[in-house]
């Protein structure tokens, strides 16, 4: 299919190069580089990212996603002290972690996620942080620890209807994650909770809302949807181009099942600047 207009964004890699260099500095990955996202010489140029702990490969096989898939190196354990540092220089104000899916642990990376938390929230100016966690595998003890490991908004992305989940996510589970989601919020209310979906992977409209009306049935309060666009032949392929007016409409109907903060449009993704949903509702 041709790309359509509204599908113009080009990256600019002119503006990239002070935020790659401090990245390369301190040995950090980000989400933004892996998963070859098309919104990452706005960010740079912004002097923000979304660092990616525990390393850049992942132990899953999601067709979608442009991650390095196979058997992840050792944790690094300084990485929590490295990714504070970068947030130092930087003078981030909000920052958002996330990391592949590493079922080879026996906490997912779950303990390197509460240490980055801490680190971070130790700084002099202590950012706001976000973390954009896997499943962990649903596994209770696991996804509570996080829960009370001092972040402002916890994220897991759904990604797509539950119709779709054996032909591109392979390994995930729907009712897994919406527990995931459930079990944050259970454990820490005063958590803000987020998810995110790709359209265009051949979803339809009764389709999706009934994934909002899920969401909102475990009390999910911040909502990105965004246009899927295949990373290389080799992945999924599009089956649809999204109207920016659907992705309009979308967002006010999430926002009538009572998603406190929803962005919606082509270009969106779920760590894209994302202090900006923060920010409307911490007033």
């Amino acid at each position: 299919m041709k790309k359509p207009l509204w599908l113009n964004k080009k990256i600019k890699l002119s503006t990239c190069h002070t935020v790659k260099g401090l990245l390369r500095e301190l040995n950090l990955n980000t989400v933004c580089e892996e998963s070859l996202c098309p919104n990452i010489s706005e960010c740079f140029e912004a002097r923000t990212a979304t660092f990616m702990i525990l390393g850049d490969t992942c132990t899953r096989k999601c067709r979608f996603c442009a991650v390095t898939k196979g058997f992840p190196l050792k944790v690094d354990y300084n990485e929590p002290l490295r990714i504070a540092l970068a947030v130092e220089k930087l003078q981030l104000q909000y920052v958002v972690i996330t990391s592949p899916t590493r079922d080879d642990l026996e906490d997912g990376g779950a303990e390197i996620y509460c240490r980055t938390i801490e680190t971070i929230k130790n700084l002099i100016f202590a950012p706001k942080v976000e973390i954009l966690i896997p499943d962990f595998l649903g596994l209770p003890e696991v996804i509570k620890k996080v829960a009370q490991a001092g972040a402002d908004v916890i994220s897991h992305n759904i990604e797509t209807v539950p119709s779709l989940y054996i032909k591109v996510r392979e390994g995930a589970d729907y009712r897994r994650s919406l527990n995931v989601l459930k079990l944050i919020k259970a454990e820490n209310p005063k958590i803000t909770t987020k998810t995110g979906l790709m359209l265009g992977l051949g979803e339809n409209e009764p389709q999706i809302l009934e994934v909002l009306a899920d969401l909102r049935g475990v009390s999910c309060d911040f909502l990105t949807l965004g246009q899927y666009l295949p990373p290389s032949r080799a992945h999924y392929p599009l089956k649809e181009y999204i109207l920016p007016e659907k992705f309009a409409d979308l967002e006010e109907k999430a926002l009538k099942l009572g998603f406190k903060a929803v962005k919606s449009s082509p270009y969106t993704r779920s760590s894209y600047f994302a202090h900006t949903l923060f920010e409307k509702t911490a007033t």
